[in-house]
């Protein structure tokens, strides 16, 4: 674990970003509220909220962080049959809080496809990655980052 006692308590946020493609009648079935557990996007946000804020459990060596504010949202592309997800993370804290909004993303998707995987063996979750972050030493854009290799 890296020492962070002399690092200066700050606001700190970051915000990922992940995608499941899935079938037709996966993406029917979401879309009309029909998945037989339930309403998976709001199952899947909550679960990705409590993922978030347990991080420090399922990555040793992560720091205990106290979020002020955690949010997961989705968006659905019917053409392609796709639900992208988005978790945004913030606290004042001596150090970042990255892990925590990969983490959110990750288990909110793993949670879409646990619910719907009676329907749909062949979901692909992809794509998860940090989109910012600010704060700390550093700010990080996915975007500007990315903008020569295109």
């Amino acid at each position: 674990m890296v020492d962070v006692t002399n690092k200066q308590t700050m606001v700190r946020t970051a915000v990922a970003t992940g995608k499941i493609s899935v079938n037709q009648e996966v993406y029917q079935a979401i879309e009309h509220g029909t998945v037989e557990k339930g309403d998976v996007l709001g199952v899947a946000a909550t679960a990705g909220i409590m993922a978030a804020k347990k991080t420090s459990e399922l990555i040793s060596m992560c720091h205990i962080l106290s979020l002020s504010n955690c949010r997961i949202q989705f968006e659905r592309d019917s053409e392609k049959r796709e639900i992208y997800c988005t978790c945004t993370v913030k606290t004042a804290a001596k150090t970042g809080v990255e892990m925590e909004a990969l983490t959110g993303v990750s288990i909110a998707l793993l949670t879409i496809y646990d619910m719907c995987k009676a329907l749909d063996k062949h979901m692909v979750i992809e794509e998860i990655y940090l989109l910012n972050k600010t704060g700390g030493k550093t700010d990080f854009n996915y975007s500007e980052s990315h903008k020569n290799e295109k």
